[in-house]
Order: structure tokens, then C-alpha cells, then sequence
């Protein structure tokens, strides 16, 4: 219940506003020529009115132990008799701070939608039902239904649940293409904001694509329709009453809305919701190679007119291109007829990809464009193969005993050596990995710059092998002579995973 004080801060508030935007009316310059008021936008009440039955709140407890020590708050000693005896016991019961160490119940509330009415089938977010000992949906019509956790998945933030709904009729939504949604088109947004119940409001879609950071596959739809706390796992409309996204986040300092909110869109969770009511997990392609962004100087060093796609840095052995064909070193420019402009596109759509799909990979390699065919593999088991592997990411990378050794030099800022027995002893340098290992790096040189350490392994140059200082100076001299300005080089960890950098010679 809010307060006769919250409420009268709240009036408050809102005349101070009020005013405010008067004042501003009546400062308009007198040059301005007035205009009329349009009648506004057409209600949106017969569309809410048809949708609000198949969005639902969504209500989680779960126990967690009582906790002794300095973080615990323990029950203040009484007098005996004293007034607030009775008080103390119902506020400490059951919150950990009694001697017995008791859980405490700690409930949520968040929002969801029916997707599915014969099989009670209901969507939210994971966040919303994570760890929870008991989860119940509360339809609009005021049935409230006990849940079973159908699936989830992390890494978009969906969950699935269901219910029974035996005796009751429910109401469903489906979804609909985000694709097609432009920005300044209209949206809605339905859900449980502090846990008031059903809310209706009305925004546009402010911006696409958006990258929170959030998790590996971070393609929100942007919205300025009032998303609050407990609004998250319900659904964001479009204009024909179809789920275009699914509400997750807000940005705001203030805990409230700031017309900042952020949903999942359609055409990625829906995918994740068909795979959990299938398989009750997610079964997601895999492409087995660790990329990194393809900058300006990188895509100039490998003689790109642009810098675009997803630059190879690794293969991971026992993975889909564990074959040859993709390489450390190719620039992956289209997968399957979709094109990858920045790095973070190519996680999402191989993950949409079914496994088992034999695709078409179009990569840039060496300056050439090219095509190749590759079979997916499946995501989750790639990452227990990448986990175990042992840093071992890519092809052995040449002969070094071609060149004779050469014990030191200096190049770019570095001093390198010969990757012999006392070098990888000093450095714990794994055993599989080969190149020209970089014993020192200079002071505010083009190499402490791009975070290059000691104990790094250069393993090619410009995509070819090197495998002494003789051939680090080679390559650093050919490309001098070619009028390039920036050297492109693959650098090994300790443990043999791979990134590159450019580095300015100049």
C-alpha cells in the first residue's frame, strides 16, 4: 500500500511538472506561428483490451539460510515484558536472525505471456524465475496456477514454464517478425510494474540492434514505452497485437523509467523457446573458431578496402573446421546468405543455425575472397571440447628448423629470441606452441601500446610462419619495402591461444 505521504510527494511532483511545461508554452517566440492540436494518435483500448488476458504476472519465492557473523542482524535483547516484544518476534521470524538460524523467504515478481493455451505453455525471463523454490502465474481474470520449470537459457535470459489449465480457458499471443520493425514504429508494452498488475504503455521503437553487453548474442530492440521493475518477461507488442520482443532491461538511475527499456527480439527468442518445449535445453549451431573484431588497421594489413566481418583468430581442434577449412587468419565476411559486418554478428547467427546444416561460409583469406562448405556442430558441446582442450587452438604453423637460430634482435619495440628449452621453461611456454618468443617489450613503444606482453609467442607475420628472429626481420623488412605502414601479427599465449594486432612500423 503507497502512503498518504508518497502520494502527496508524488502530486507534488507532478504539478512542479506541470508548471513547468507551461511556463515553457508561454515562452514561445511571438515570430512562431501557432498550430492546432491534432485529435492524436487512435486509442489503443480495443488492442489492449484483446491482449491483456494473455499476459500474466509472475510470482517466485525461494528460502535462503539465515547467516551468522557481521553480515546477520541478530534479534535485539528485550526486557522482559516490554511492549515491542511482539513486534520483534514477527519481524525476526523466519529472516535468519534468531538463534536458530531459520531461512528466510524471499519473493519476486516479474511479468510473462501465454504462448500456447491448450498446453499452458507461458514465457518469461530466466532471470525472473532463477533459483526459485516456487513459482506461480496470476492471470488477469484472478486464477493464479502453480508452474513447472519447462527449460532455460542464460545466455538469452529466456525461460519457459508451464501450467495446468485443466478448467480454465486461457488466453494466447503469438509472435510475430521483429525484422520487419522500424525505427519510430509504434509498440506496447504489457506487464506487472511493481507488482501493480496489468499495465498498459505505448512507445515506439527508439533504436535497433543495441549491444548491453548483456550476453553473447545482444540484439536488443530499444523502446522508450515506460518499462519498469516487475516488467521484466513481459511481452512488447506490435501494432497487430503480435510479441516482437520480449521486455528485459531499463537503464535508469533512479530504479524507474527513464523512457531507456530493452527486449529480446522476436526472431531470436523464439527460436530459444521452440528448442526448450522440444528438448527442454537449447541446441545451438557451432562453428568452432575464436574470432575477434576486424579493425581499420587490421583489414588495411590484410589488403581490405573496409574493415567488416569477424577475423579468425583460432580454430579449436576436434571442431567443425578443424579440417583446413577455415583458417587462423581468414576474415569471415557471409554465413549462409547472411552478412557479417562486425565481429558479434557472426556468434548470433550461427547459433540460430540448426546443427547438423551444412552452410556456406564466404571468408577473405590472404586478400582473396573465397567460398567454402562447412557442417555445424552443436554449441554445447563445443564448449566442453573448447574447456578441455588445453589452449590448443590452431595448425601447427610451419618447420622452424628451416632458418638457422639467431639468439636476439629487436624489433617494433621488442626484443625477441629464440623459442628454445630455457626460453619456455622461463616463460611455462606450453610445449605445442612454435614461433619467436618476445622476451621484452619497450617502454611506451608501438608494442606496450597494443597490450603486447613477455612471454607472448609471434607465430606468424602478415599470415606467414615465422619460427626465428631472422624471419621476424625478414618479414618486418618485405613489408617496409611494400610501403605498408601497420605489421599484422599472430600472437600465441602461454598456453597457445591465439589474437593478433597490428602494429604501426613507421
Amino acid at each position: 500500500m503507497i502512503s498518504d505521504t508518497l502520494l502527496r510527494a508524488a502530486r507534488r511532483t507532478f504539478f512542479a511538472g506541470a508548471t513547468a511545461f507551461v511556463v515553457g508554452i508561454v515562452a514561445v517566440p511571438s515570430f512562431v506561428t501557432p498550430t492546432i492540436a491534432s485529435d492524436g494518435p487512435p486509442s489503443v483500448a480495443d488492442l489492449a483490451g484483446r491482449l491483456l488476458g494473455a499476459v500474466v504476472n509472475i510470482s517466485t519465492s525461494q528460502t535462503v539460510k539465515g547467516t551468522e557473523g557481521p553480515g546477520a542482524v541478530p534479534m535485539p535483547q528485550l526486557p522482559e515484558g516490554s511492549p515491542f516484544q511482539d513486534f520483534f518476534d514477527d519481524f525476526f521470524k523466519n529472516r535468519g536472525g534468531d538463534k536458530g538460524g531459520g531461512g528466510q523467504k524471499v519473493q519476486s515478481l516479474g511479468s510473462g505471456f501465454v504462448v500456447d493455451a491448450e498446453q499452458g505453455i507461458v514465457v518469461t525471463n530466466n532471470h525472473v524465475i532463477a533459483d526459485a523454490d516456487d513459482i506461480e502465474v496470476n492471470f488477469s481474470d484472478g486464477i493464479t496456477l502453480k508452474a513447472t520449470l519447462v527449460g532455460t537459457d542464460t545466455k538469452t535470459d529466456v525461460a519457459v514454464l508451464k501450467v495446468d489449465p485443466k478448467g480454465h480457458k486461457l488466453t494466447a499471443v503469438k509472435f510475430g517478425d521483429s525484422t520487419k520493425m522500424r525505427v519510430g514504429d509504434w509498440v506496447m508494452a504489457i506487464g506487472n510494474p511493481f507488482g501493480l498488475g496489468g499495465t498498459v504503455t505505448v512507445g515506439i521503437v527508439s533504436a535497433r540492434n543495441r549491444d548491453i553487453n548483456s550476453g553473447p548474442y545482444d540484439d536488443f530492440i530499444q523502446t522508450d514505452a515506460a518499462i519498469n521493475r516487475g516488467n521484466s518477461g513481459g511481452p512488447l507488442f506490435n501494432a497487430e497485437g503480435e510479441v516482437i520482443g520480449i521486455n528485459t532491461a531499463i537503464i535508469s538511475p533512479s530504479g524507474g523509467s527513464i523512457g531507456i527499456g530493452f527486449s529480446i527480439p522476436s526472431q531470436l527468442a523464439a527460436g530459444v523457446v521452440d528448442q526448450l518445449r522440444q528438448f527442454g535445453e537449447t541446441r545451438r549451431g557451432w562453428l568452432g573458431v575464436r574470432i575477434q573484431p576486424v579493425t581499420d588497421d587490421i583489414a588495411e594489413s590484410l589488403g581490405m578496402a573496409t574493415a567488416k566481418g569477424a577475423l579468425v583468430a583460432g580454430v579449436i581442434k576436434g571442431g567443425p573446421v578443424d579440417n583446413g577449412s577455415v583458417q587462423a587468419g581468414d576474415v569471415i565476411i557471409k554465413f549462409d546468405g547472411k552478412d557479417i559486418h562486425e565481429m558479434r554478428d557472426l556468434p548470433r547467427v550461427v547459433a540460430e543455425s540448426p546443427v547438423g546444416k551444412a552452410v556456406d561460409v564466404v571468408i577473405v583469406r590472404k586478400g582473396v575472397e573465397q567460398t567454402v562448405k562447412v557442417t555445424l556442430g552443436r554449441l554445447e558441446d563445443g564448449e566442453k571440447l573448447a574447456s578441455g582442450e588445453n589452449g590448443n587452438t590452431d595448425q601447427d604453423k610451419g618447420d622452424n628448423k628451416a632458418t638457422p637460430p639467431v639468439s636476439t634482435a629487436s624489433v617494433l619495440g621488442m626484443t625477441i629470441g629464440e623459442l628454445n628449452d630455457q626460453t619456455r621453461q622461463k616463460f611455462s611456454i606450453a610445449a605445442d606452441v612454435s614461433g619467436v618468443v618476445i622476451t621484452d617489450v619497450a617502454k611506451d613503444s608501438a608494442a606496450a601500446e597494443r597490450g603486447i606482453q613477455p612471454g607472448e609467442v609471434i607465430t606468424e607475420i602478415a599470415q606467414e610462419s615465422v619460427g626465428t628472429p631472422k624471419d621476424v626481420m625478414d618479414r618486418i623488412g618485405a613489408l617496409k619495402e611494400q610501403g605498408r605502414k601497420n605489421a599484422l601479427l599472430m600472437l600465441a599465449s602461454k598456453t597457445g591461444e591465439l589474437r593478433f594486432v597490428t602494429i604501426r612500423m613507421d
